[in-house]
């Protein structure tokens, strides 16, 4: 009776990570038109922080009406401090990412941005003791194999073309900043629900990054302008919402080969703007070739690999659980 409960709440907790780190990576994956757009009217720490802003909001409204804020009561100093670097660097990973924006595509930061995973898959195994077998990382070795396929295009630089490499330089530092802010979080899961946490990291952006706001912005928007900032809040609070869900659900090596999956989004999105002709000024077709379709293709499936073994080995040790009690 106790392995069959054991096994049942093991495999409602893989489907709740599938399904919540799902969310996030369509959220993220659309977030960089969005992103683009928002250049137009809106820098990008003035930005940050009305998204934050929205989703602290919104998030403590939630957490005070299930009465879940009297988990901070508990807290001690070593847990406020690595909430606040948490929030340091999640605020770094957001401004510094809209900022590479002006140098980069969506399209191409989002996959730029796809060292990430591995960073967060390799943390997990540093800090959380987490353990990666060898299939699992020889997916990874695709996964990257094919994500170098699917960016081979831009990756003919120019040596004159400093502004594409300054772009990526900056991506990169928005991928530390952020796997540093998700290693974070994961460490405080024992000690707050993913809402707290993120409740905090939200407020701390708002106080630290208002000095450094324009908020004159905000009365020279338009209507869409308005909309697009609505947006960019919602996909925050839903987004990171569903991310810190899935790391309390999944271990981080499962997460990580999922986000792989966001610049697919990316482009797929991007793609679909330029199709239907909407802000030709901004937007522009991204140049996917045979070898770019065929590594978008290596990249899925060596997801689904990563995502299908741990289900199969666990299959595995039941059927041999269920034999020796028999």
């Amino acid at each position: 009776m106790n392995l069959s409960h054991n096994t049942s709440s093991a495999n409602n907790h893989a489907q709740l990570g599938l399904l919540f780190i799902s969310i996030a990576v369509l959220f993220w994956g659309i977030l960089p038109i969005a992103l683009k757009l928002s250049g137009a009217f809106i820098d990008p720490v003035t930005l940050t922080w009305f998204r934050f802003l929205v989703a602290w909001f919104v998030s403590l409204v939630i957490q005070w009406g299930a009465g879940s804020l009297k988990q901070f009561a508990a807290l001690d100093r070593k847990v406020w401090l690595r909430l606040g670097l948490a929030g340091i660097f999640l605020m770094l990973n957001y401004v510094s990412f809209v900022y590479s924006l002006d140098y980069l595509a969506p399209g191409a930061a989002q996959l730029n941005f796809q060292t990430s995973p591995f960073f967060l898959a390799f943390g997990g195994v540093l800090f959380f003791k987490e353990r990666l077998n060898a299939v699992q990382l020889s997916c990874f070795a695709t996964l990257a194999l094919g994500m170098l396929m699917f960016f081979h295009p831009y990756l003919d630089f120019s040596a004159s073309d400093h502004q594409v490499w300054l772009g990526v330089m900056i991506i990169q530092f928005s991928a530390l900043s952020w796997t540093t802010y998700a290693l974070l979080q994961k460490s405080l899961l024992n000690r707050l629900s993913p809402a707290n946490v993120l409740l905090v990291l939200y407020g701390l952006g708002i106080v630290v990054m208002a000095p450094f706001s324009d908020f004159s912005q905000f009365a020279r928007m338009d209507s869409f302008g308005w909309q697009v900032a609505l947006f960019c809040a919602a996909n925050t609070l839903i987004a990171y919402g569903c991310f810190g869900q899935s790391i309390k659900y999944w271990p981080t090596a499962q997460v990580s080969a999922m986000l792989a999956l966001t610049p697919v989004f990316s482009f797929s999105a991007t793609a679909l703007v330029v199709s239907m002709g909407w802000w030709p000024e901004v937007f522009h077709a991204d140049v996917l070739d045979g070898l770019s379709l065929f590594g978008i293709g290596l990249i899925i499936l060596s997801v689904m690999v990563v995502q299908l073994l741990p289900m199969y080995l666990n299959r595995q040790a039941k059927r041999v659980a269920h034999a020796k009690v028999a």
